[in-house]
């Protein structure tokens, strides 16, 4: 596909099942879950989308049918330009979409990611496990009904518990969102605070 062609109805024309999305950057399309593999592999092999620049997800929030929403950009080394492919996930609160390993291995992690931060389920997926929390934590910390100052959970290993002399951890980075004092001190040089530190004053004992 040449850079002069329109993306998205070049698109379309390969992809009966795709709808506009809208975007302010690149063209963007929807895919039902059923067919965004065929899509990808549509984009990837004859569109000229050869590489998937990142997979990640969103979640609209508890009470939407539509809940959860995979979204793949992908880039044409060819023509130097981007398209970005969302699909709703089927399951609601358990959500399950289909692996794309099969074509961009280094979807790998990505999905990974997305399972171990959204709970998100690729079906197909070689070795789904978390990536990022450990196995077994009960939480998926980028859901919205995650606090934003962590919950605190129960350290799988005692070693680390000991040497913070605490068995319980919040999330990491206490879970943001991050401020930097004002001032004259150098933003460059200073240390993010979370805007809730409530569990370091109850559980960080001074030096």
């Amino acid at each position: 596909m040449s850079a002069s062609v329109d993306p998205l109805a070049a698109i379309k024309e390969l992809i009966p099942q795709a709808t506009d999305r809208a975007s302010l950057d690149h063209p963007a399309i929807n895919v039902p879950a059923e067919a965004v593999v065929e899509a990808l592999r549509q984009l990837r092999d004859r569109a000229g989308y050869d590489f998937l620049v990142d997979l990640t997800a969103i979640d609209q929030g508890e009470g939407v049918a539509d809940r959860f929403t995979v979204v793949y950009h992908l880039f044409s080394t060819a023509t130097s330009t981007y398209v970005r492919v969302a699909t709703d996930c089927r399951g609601g609160a358990a959500p399950v979409v289909p692996s794309v390993t099969a074509l961009w291995p280094a979807a790998d992690w990505h999905e990974r990611e997305a399972f171990d931060m959204f709970g998100i389920r690729f079906e197909g997926h070689p070795d789904l496990r978390r990536i990022l929390m450990w196995d077994g934590y009960p939480h998926h910390p980028l859901r919205k009904e995650f606090p934003l100052a962590g919950v605190e959970t129960q350290l799988p290993d005692l070693e680390v518990a000991a040497e913070t002399g605490t068995k319980v951890l919040p999330a990491p980075m206490a879970g943001g969102p991050f401020v930097a004092s004002s001032g004259e001190m150098n933003l460059t040089e200073a240390e993010p605070r979370a805007k809730d530190e409530s569990w370091n004053e109850r559980n960080v004992k001074p030096e």
